[in-house]
């Protein structure tokens, strides 16, 4: 019996062990209505501020950067706001 459990857990591992390994991927560019991230080699190629403008007004709001990793594999994240800051103006008000 034990070496049935042996033989077992050896075709197991062994069968774990011999499979690629595969991380999930990040498009460039992710987001919803409350803000994103675009990946740094990305702003790079394009206006990363004009894509998160953008983005934020199809959902009536506008953009407040959050923060910036300016290297290879970073990312720009953002917000979106529904007034910006200081602004004088009430916030926007939805009826669902």
């Amino acid at each position: 019996m034990r070496n049935i459990v042996a033989a077992s857990l050896v075709a197991i591992c062994g069968t774990l062990g011999s499979a690629p390994v595969k991380a999930d991927w990040v498009p460039p560019f992710k987001g919803n209505d409350t803000g994103g991230i675009i990946a740094y080699s990305m702003a790079t190629q394009v206006d990363a501020r004009q894509v998160a403008v953008d983005h934020c007004a199809r959902y009536g709001k506008v953009v407040k950067f959050l923060a910036v990793q300016a290297y290879e594999g970073g990312y720009i994240s953002f917000s979106c706001r529904w007034v910006p800051y200081g602004a004088a103006q009430q916030p926007l008000r939805t009826l669902y």
